[in-house]
């Protein structure tokens, strides 16, 4: 297709619209947002409802299936974006401006706004073919996923009107793939954001005191290094490992003192830690414990997240989702590969709630650009995707 054409595309039209609505944090309203799901429900005719859970709204659209008493299908999509640098893009971030190669610039068009759109598109085009899913599917679209607060769907998934949509299966945002295969999730680390409050000898900076915050934290800090270079060397001997087959450890926060000259009693330090899903919770933090004796004592653990190991969504033959899933993406001819999620995604609380759950953005050969300054996708990779979703939503909606 050429330019002029990507620019009088149907779907193409409604996922720029949907990418200038700055659905952006801090302080997001979502009003617009809502309003454009409701008119997008509305060309379906499909109900839609606005469901209040914790802080901001849930919008809920059904597509009935054939048989609704049997487990449905959710397609799960967040509705905020994280914030821009402006004077960091060349293009204006929420213009959702195409270049002459099809390129739309937007914040969103990766992370994650651009498969809400496609799940629209696919289900438009499967109606529009006659076709009718045999289990009920409802598309969520769920707020504050890129916040510092609980995320909708981690309210969502507790509430009475969740357990009686009765979900048997989940898509959610994956990530986009720098060469031919695209990546399917099936798994997530555990988050843990780990402060640590190191109490020790205060006094005058001049003197060689013993105990001090600043030798017990050297102390840490040796040994989370030491773990850390330990993973790094595993990521580097093992091309089949990946980043979310490793536990990383990071330092993010440092703050203590008041004065140059003044060793002060008190340091404090944050790190962020994802876990591998085959490391042991719980031995992990009796070895960070350990090191805290081991560097003097006085130091108490905050986490300020700790978020419970979440066993992985089963990728074998007793899973009939994964079946009909992998059979969808082998039909097309697609090169796929299995990973573990680095981040964190809405799938964990729905597998947390005993719900298999995948990951997956149907975007390949493109620059990882989420979070980023410039984010774009190909309006060629886009109207793509939505024949895959069109596949995929009829596979697992069928199984």
């Amino acid at each position: 297709m050429s330019n002029t054409e990507w620019e009088s595309n149907e779907e193409i039209k409604i996922f720029r619209e949907y990418l200038r609505i700055p659905t952006v944090h801090p302080n997001v309203d979502y009003t617009a947002c809502v309003e454009f799901l409701k008119r997008q429900a509305a060309s379906l005719e499909l109900p839609v409802e606005v469901v209040s859970v914790g802080l901001n709204p849930v919008v809920v659209i059904k597509w009935l299936g054939k048989q609704p008493e049997l487990p449905s299908i959710v397609l799960n999509s967040h509705m905020d974006v994280v914030p821009v640098f402006p004077d960091k893009w060349t293009h204006e971030p929420f213009n959702a401006e195409m270049d002459d190669e099809g390129r739309i610039y937007a914040r969103g068009a990766q992370d994650m706004k651009s498969v809400a759109t496609q799940y629209l598109g696919a289900v438009r085009s499967l109606k529009a073919s006659g076709y009718q899913p045999k289990r009920t599917v409802y598309l969520t679209f769920v707020p504050d996923e890129e916040a510092g607060i609980t995320p909708g769907m981690a309210n969502l998934v507790k509430t009475d009107y969740f357990k009686r949509l009765n979900v048997g299966f989940s898509l959610d945002e994956g990530i986009a793939s720098e060469d031919e295969t695209y990546s399917v999730f099936y798994a997530e680390r555990t988050i843990w954001h780990l402060r640590l409050k190191i109490r020790g000898t205060s006094g005058h900076g001049s003197l060689l005191l013993n105990k001090t915050a600043g030798q017990k934290f050297s102390y840490i800090l040796v040994k989370i290094m030491e773990f850390r270079d330990l993973e790094v060397r595993r990521l580097e001997q093992n091309s089949k490992v990946d980043i979310g087959d490793v536990t990383t450890m990071n330092l993010t926060q440092l703050g203590g003192g008041v004065q140059s000259n003044v060793v002060p009693p008190l340091l404090e330090v944050v790190f962020d830690i994802r876990i591998a899903i085959t490391v042991d919770t719980d031995e992990l933090e009796k070895k960070i414990r350990d090191w805290c004796e081991e560097a003097g004592g006085g130091i108490e653990l905050v986490f300020e997240s700790k978020e419970p190991f979440v066993p992985p969504t089963k990728i074998d033959a007793s899973n009939p989702y994964w079946l009909a899933f992998k059979q969808a993406l082998d039909e097309l001819g697609v090169k796929t590969r299995q990973r573990v999620f680095p981040g964190g995604t809405d799938s964990r609380f729905l597998r947390q709630a005993g719900i298999s759950a995948l990951g997956f953005s149907p975007i390949n050969n493109t620059p990882i650009l989420l979070h980023d300054h410039n984010e774009y996708l190909r309006a060629d990779t886009y109207l793509r995707g939505i024949e895959i979703y069109k596949k995929l939503i009829a596979a697992v909606a069928n199984a």
